[in-house]
């Protein structure tokens, strides 16, 4: 019976010792999930590269990726859940800008200007 309680122990004890390892070996918590982006709130790129556009609290201001350059800025609205109406002043040529976007994706937005042009943003991450 000596034998069988040695036995017995031996894997009590090796059982406890899994468990306290797989406790001490998990690591720390991960950090909570970054909420999805809302709207159109953040920083979109031109498909082209060469201007970057933020959106803010109702404000928009678009600059030059390579200058740093103001190009643009104005204010936005949101007119419905996925589209925005877009308005502004083109800092290089000193006319007024217009636009319609539909928001298609969390990181897409397709816009029409009032000329007919169309563009898409990439939401910059």
């Amino acid at each position: 019976m000596t034998i069988a309680r040695k036995i017995l122990s031996i894997g009590v004890a090796g059982a406890i010792a899994t468990m306290v390892a797989a406790c001490a070996t998990s690591g720390p918590d991960q950090p909570p999930m970054a909420a999805a982006p809302k709207g159109v709130e953040g920083s979109w790129i031109d498909a082209k590269g060469t201007g970057l556009s933020t959106f803010s609290s109702g404000k928009f201001t678009t600059v030059a990726t390579d200058t740093g350059q103001k190009l643009a800025d104005g204010s936005y609205t949101m007119t419905g859940a996925t589209s925005v109406q877009i308005n502004g002043t083109s800092l290089i040529r000193q006319t007024g800008v217009s636009f319609n976007c539909l928001l298609v994706s969390t990181s897409q937005l397709n816009c029409t200007s009032a000329a007919g042009q169309n563009f898409v943003l990439t939401r910059r991450a």
